[in-house]
């Protein structure tokens, strides 16, 4: 489950074990600017410009971004910066181009499932080989931006020549095609030319090529459902067949009218659906099956060709999740063999991942967590040398400078809490050379040969900002440097920011458990109210040096201790600490936040009585999983879009961690929130989308049933037509206003006593 909404807390920047509890009152700078709830979800971003898509140009000259509108955050223009001439301009605008086209479903739930589904204007584009030109979608519809040549400032509208609205298009890895599909067909155009379908009609409705099924959308992180060959003679195409796939109604409920949907959806324990692989010719002349062995219930988890076109890669993971084979194939008959294979340690399950490159010499730099944690390894001629070791987690594999012999990475080597980029010689991988600036948070991105960087960064006071550097990570060139000065959107509320403080405690079992924490300024003899923030669920991190985010100053403007901490089960801290949660949703979790609470109440500082806990998604789950194992010990509980019964979620994700249903042994009885529902004694707010397809509603009316039942009072808010998500300028601002509202009513308000 790539559970939404753990960007509500990002991360923080420095501070210390003991801060916290040794505050002296400190003196502010006078502000009379108030950070409100209104004014963090307005436009223009309060976090400053926020670019997506990020990418040069094939010939390294251009810089491309989409970056959002001052007036409209939402919406996303194509930007483009000219490295010979040091300037910016729009290519695209994307309000001019916008036809008002509704998306298709399928393209709705494609945005859902990559959780950019709020967005407008430009999601995504694709650069030509030869740098020219970029291929951009907008509504539906393609159109050709020239970026240099004597065409230079042109966009061409190319739909017409294709026909009806097209998903998931690309280019050839030449330019010389587009490939997209449409009507559940993969088609192939030459630039110019009419397209052609090159696979085959399909009676039955539910099958589909060219696109990534549910699960691999939702589950598998894999988005794609074809794979060009480099030459861009071939296709590794995807088929799937989901008429096994259980029907279930979901009802999007609107504020004007409910729209029902009859959905394939692969609950834990039932079919999922059938998967094959071929590959075809571009010209769609030619089709051959690629044997994916004799188990088709199976995940098709990621699919790669080799440099020379030779040899096609694909990671093949088996339902239980415990084992990886990584198959080659041979193109031309659609032959396989295993070259190697990944297994789960015990009471374990295999992490995918995305940090692996094949190279032109036909070796593979691949990450694994077979020692415990998230390192790299050089596979050569069936030889495995490991490139990094240690208590630490390798997150990225940025690049591979094959010329060099130089690898770049990020990882949490000098800090869980932070994210800093490397280079590793592959000659003599013992000595990682740091490339960022140890005073942030750092990710990266490069080009293909690793000879520009993109780096991202954030720190406690400083949202996140983006420049390009040179393979020894030298800044060169500001992609949004936004600094909070002048006119910032963030600059008035300086003088009032508060600083995050980190720290660790010991968890039940001895193990360190990393907190943060944020606090309004101290008075003498005053004790405070809390809003603990969690997630907990597995694959994922809250606790982080870096931006925190406006909305936490907000809460903290209010008057309240912003406190979050993560448990056993999270992510980069290796198998042992992510892996308790294995058959036990539900159970470690809960104690590790239960410790972060008591020692919150041993603080002088802190009101006991008035420790509020908000959680969204799996993060919800855990609020009732709280107040249900122990009543008395937080004085409210916030549960939004909350999972109560693992029956209702989907295959990949839940069986991953529970196993099948089916099993003996109560697994899943013990891991819902349903059963010990009337046990919760304390206030419970309920707040749920009504078009969630997600964590779809029938979780929360399963819980408010079993609530009734039992006359457990509790409070609820909907939100018609919103979905996992429930967002917008206004909708935010009122979801977090029934929020505090419902804290005053039940006795933690804000402020000093």
């Amino acid at each position: 489950m790539r559970f939404a909404l753990l960007p509500i807390i990002a991360a923080a920047l420095f501070g210390s074990l003991s801060a916290a509890a040794q505050e002296t009152p400190v003196t502010q700078p006078k502000s009379s600017t108030t950070l409100t709830l209104d004014r963090v979800f307005a436009s223009p971003g309060i976090a400053g410009a926020a670019p997506r898509g990020v990418h040069l140009s094939p010939d390294g000259r251009f810089l491309t971004v989409l970056r959002n509108r001052a007036d409209d955050r939402e919406r996303y223009d194509l930007w483009g910066f000219d490295r010979h001439t040091g300037k910016w301009r729009m290519l695209v605008d994307s309000a001019k181009l916008a036809s008002g086209h509704e998306l298709s479903q399928t393209e709705k739930m494609n945005r859902e499932r990559q959780r950019i589904g709020g967005l407008k204007g430009i999601v995504n584009y694709d650069w030509a080989a030869d740098s020219q030109s970029v291929l951009v979608p907008v509504d539906g519809q393609l159109f050709v931006a020239h970026v240099a040549g004597a065409n230079a400032g042109k966009v061409d509208a190319i739909a017409a020549a294709l026909g009806a609205e097209v998903l998931n298009p690309s280019l050839g890895p030449k330019g010389g095609h587009i490939a997209f599909v449409r009507d559940r067909r993969l088609w192939v155009a030459a630039i110019g030319g009419a397209a052609e379908a090159v696979t085959p009609v399909e009676a039955n409705a539910d099958v589909h090529w060219g696109e990534a099924e549910f699960i691999a959308q939702e589950e598998l992180h894999r988005f794609a459902g074809y794979w060009w060959a480099p030459d861009e003679t071939r296709l590794a195409v995807e088929r799937f067949d989901e008429s096994g796939v259980g029907m279930v109604t979901r009802a999007a409920i609107g504020a004007g009218a409910t729209s029902v949907t009859q959905q394939r959806y692969p609950g834990a324990g039932t079919a999922n659906a059938v998967v094959s692989l071929s590959i075809v010719t571009a010209d769609g002349e030619s089709r051959v099956a690629v044997d994916l062995g004799p188990d088709k219930d199976i995940y098709l988890a990621r699919v790669d060709w080799a440099h020379d076109g030779k040899t096609l890669y694909v990671q093949r993971l088996n339902r239980a999740q415990d084992r990886l084979d990584m198959l080659a194939v041979d193109p031309a008959t659609g032959a396989s063999h295993v070259l190697f294979t990944e297994t789960a340690a015990a009471k374990s399950w295999i992490n995918l991942s995305d940090a692996y490159r094949f190279l032109a010499d036909g070796s593979l730099i691949w990450w694994s967590e077979r020692d415990g944690h998230g390192h790299l390894y050089h596979v050569r001629d069936g030889q495995w040398q490991q490139l990094t070791r240690g208590n630490w987690e390798v997150s990225a594999l940025v690049a591979v400078d094959e010329k060099a012999g130089r690898v770049i990475l990020t990882g949490n080597r000098d800090d869980v809490l932070s994210s800093q980029i490397y280079a590793l010689d592959l000659a003599h991988p013992d000595t990682l050379t740091p490339l960022g600036d140890p005073a942030y948070d750092n990710h990266a991105s490069a080009d293909a040969k690793g000879q520009a960087l993109i780096v991202t960064r954030s720190g406690d006071m400083q949202p996140t900002q983006s420049y390009l550097a040179d393979a020894t990570g030298k800044h060169l060139a500001w992609i949004e440097e936004n600094r909070v000065e002048g006119a910032h959107p963030y600059a008035p509320y300086l003088a009032s920011h508060r600083p995050a403080q980190f720290g660790t405690i010991k968890g039940p079992d001895g193990t360190d458990l990393h907190w943060v924490m944020i606090t309004p300024p101290l008075e003498p003899g005053k004790r405070y109210p809390v809003f603990t923030y969690h997630y907990g669920g597995p694959s994922a991190q809250v606790v982080r040096r870096g931006w925190q985010g406006a909305l936490a100053q907000a809460v903290v403007a209010k008057g309240y201790v912003w406190f979050a901490i993560d448990n056993r089960g999270s992510a980069n801290r290796g198998v042992a600490f992510e892996s308790p949660i294995w058959r036990a949703m539900g159970s470690v979790e809960v104690e590790d936040q239960l410790a972060g609470t008591r020692w919150l109440k041993a603080q002088p500082f802190i009101d006991p009585a008035r420790i509020a806990t908000f959680g969204w998604s799996y993060g919800g789950y855990m609020t009732l999983k709280m107040l249900e194992q122990h009543p008395g010990e937080w004085a409210a509980g916030i549960a939004v879009a909350p999972v109560t019964r693992w029956e209702l979620y989907d295959t990949a994700y839940t069986e991953r961690y529970l196993g099948d249903p089916k099993a003996p042994g109560g697994v899943y009885d013990r891991a819902g929130a349903l059963i010990e529902a009337p046990r919760i004694a304390d206030p419970l707010l309920v707040i749920h989308g009504m078009a969630d397809d997600n964590v779809v509603l029938d979780n929360t009316t399963a819980l408010v049933a079993s609530l009734q039942a039992h006359a457990v009072p509790f409070e609820m808010m909907l939100y018609p037509g919103q979905t996992h998500g429930i967002g917008g300028q206004k909708i935010s601002v009122h979801l977090y206003n029934a929020v505090f509202d419902f804290l005053n009513r039940h006795g933690v308000a804000a402020g000093g006593k």
